[in-house]
């Protein structure tokens, strides 16, 4: 049996949670995972449902009779087929670390996405990525050219068909324009010193400040720098007997386990945007393991 997974936004009401289960079970679906988030501030009401077809019933054919418990409620819906990998672009400049940790959790199959294209502005990751059999491209993007850089990206993702760009420290700023377009679909990652310390040589910042914590922070991009709705975060602890350095490589391993967590919610729809915030729904427990591994 296949398994799919229902997301809903809607209004929120008496008797949706009722209306959605009993609509599968007459579909002869049995549902295996199921969460719901009801905001009271905002009077939205989020789902998502996972479930199996054991009568048969093809997927079009639940979607299609659906329209009328959708209708009834407002509802804003997807169908999703969970076998299916989401065709993903990574996109980096001169700082690794999240990039390579990206392939090595898709490698292991620890991250169930397919990465279609990896894009930098530079050529230091052009042999890790080709000898991932992954098509890389090298997009310079200055002062003049960007319009023409961008341009050139968005037709790398249209030709491979991606849903999602993953920013693995990507140290571009992109337009309004491209942030717009694709709302919802880029994800970024950086450090939780925001705005604190700007700029160049954040650690080294904290470092000089003292600070006790070392965080990071995942989120949709949109047009305002750093500030899009948050997926992930996570810190760790440091004294004052670590250094400098200490604090760029504790950074850096927690930049990567939240970006990771963040593209693995994504994928499995478990992320809604709920105005300036996220919904994120947390893991089934088959899943959560592979992603809190490392």
């Amino acid at each position: 049996m296949r398994s799919y997974a229902l997301t809903v936004k809607c209004p929120s009401t008496r008797g949706i949670v009722a209306a959605i289960a009993g609509f599968l079970a007459e579909q002869g679906c049995n549902i295996t995972d199921s969460a719901q988030f009801d905001d009271l501030e905002t009077g939205h009401f989020f789902m998502r449902v996972s479930f199996q077809s054991e009568g048969g019933t093809a997927l079009e054919a639940v979607e299609a009779a659906f329209a009328a418990v959708a209708g009834r409620f407002g509802m804003d819906y997807a169908y999703h087929d969970e076998t299916e990998k989401m065709k993903v672009v990574i996109m980096v400049s001169r700082f690794g670390h999240c990039l390579n940790d990206l392939l090595y959790r898709w490698r292991i199959g620890a991250l169930p996405i397919e990465i279609v294209a990896v894009i930098s502005n530079h050529m230091e990751y052009q042999k890790v990525v080709v000898n991932h059999d992954i098509p890389f491209h090298c997009i310079k993007v200055t002062k003049e050219n960007k319009p023409q850089a961008e341009a050139r990206i968005m037709e790398v993702v249209a030709e491979t068909g991606a849903e999602l760009i993953v920013l693995a420290r990507y140290m571009q700023i992109l337009s309004d324009e491209m942030c717009r377009t694709m709302s919802g679909r880029i994800i970024n990652i950086h450090h939780s010193f925001l705005p604190s310390f700007k700029g160049a040589n954040p650690y080294k910042q904290a470092f000089e400040r003292g600070v006790k914590l070392i965080g990071a922070t995942s989120h949709y991009v949109t047009a305002d720098l750093d500030e899009g709705p948050i997926i992930e975060q996570d810190t760790v602890r440091v004294t004052h007997a670590q250094s400098p350095e200490d604090y760029v490589s504790l950074g850096r391993d927690v930049e990567c386990q939240v970006l990771a967590r963040a593209v693995h919610a994504h994928i499995h729809r478990r992320v809604f945007l709920n105005g300036n915030k996220t919904v994120v729904f947390p893991a089934s427990p088959g899943s959560y393991a592979s992603e809190r591994m490392g």
